[in-house]
């Protein structure tokens, strides 16, 4: 029996009305975010680039085997924001970096 103070959430996938708490850890624990290699990233991890990266704005490119320190990882998946010596606010793709 539920105590009446659980809120619910309609669930698009199985199309029913599941506890939210059920939700929020299911979408937790889905997003992985892994790189070029499939192995998993985490905050504060160091990645190296694979390839060489024009820089949109910048115009400047980042070489292949730069290191990129203290990665951050975004709400999409296939996206991790960074810190370059020279570019604040740098945005890469995982399909461009491994991790070190």
């Amino acid at each position: 029996m539920t105590d009446g103070n659980d809120d619910y959430v309609y669930d698009e996938a199985s199309g029913e009305w599941r506890p939210a708490s059920e939700v929020v850890a299911a979408a937790d624990a889905a997003i992985v975010v892994v790189d070029s290699a499939g192995t998993p990233l985490a905050d504060g991890d160091q990645v190296v680039l694979i390839k060489d990266l024009k820089v949109k704005g910048a115009g400047q490119t980042i070489k292949q085997g730069t290191v990129i320190k203290s990665i951050r990882l975004t709400d999409n998946p296939e996206e991790i924001d960074c810190r370059h010596d020279a570019i604040k606010g740098l945005v890469l793709r995982t399909e461009f970096v491994r991790k070190r």
